[in-house]
């Protein structure tokens, strides 16, 4: 992706925008693990399955929302640090797990930005998630 491509190269799966600026500040909406438009992974995230499982889907739905955060950026422009990160997760009512699925979007956004990359971060059980995916990620960006 590059810097000012509109919606990040993403496309929206209903009436609303993959990101919005509001001065130096870049929200976006809730990612999904989709590549082309398709989830690569669905359901809910299940105990008995290894951890593991579950790393390239929340690195892609990470990678979308940094995408859509990018996609915002106007010439010259780049994100200065991740402010917050939410990470939900839908998934059986015996996992207890989700501090470590974040852990994988967190991980992905220190490589992507380095130490700008952390900020606060919050993960989130829910019941289901659009689509049936198991992970859905939210950034807010500080932009430079």
């Amino acid at each position: 992706m590059t810097a000012g491509e509109p919606n990040g190269g993403l496309v929206p799966q209903g009436c609303y925008l993959p990101a919005c600026r509001y001065g130096g500040l870049v929200f976006t909406a809730g990612m999904t693990p989709r590549r082309d438009g398709v989830l690569t992974l669905t359901g809910p995230v299940r105990t008995a399955v290894p951890i593991e499982t579950y790393r390239e889907a929340v690195a892609l739905a990470c990678s979308n929302a940094l995408s859509a955060a990018r996609g915002v950026l106007a010439e010259g422009e780049a994100i200065a640090a991740i402010l917050n990160l939410t990470v939900y997760v839908a998934a059986e009512s015996d996992f207890t797990a989700h501090s470590r699925l974040a852990d994988f979007a967190s991980q992905h956004l220190h490589e992507a930005l380095g130490e700008r990359g952390i900020g606060a971060r919050a993960a989130v059980g829910v019941a289901t998630l659009p689509g049936n995916a198991p992970v859905e990620v939210q950034i807010v960006a500080a932009i430079s």
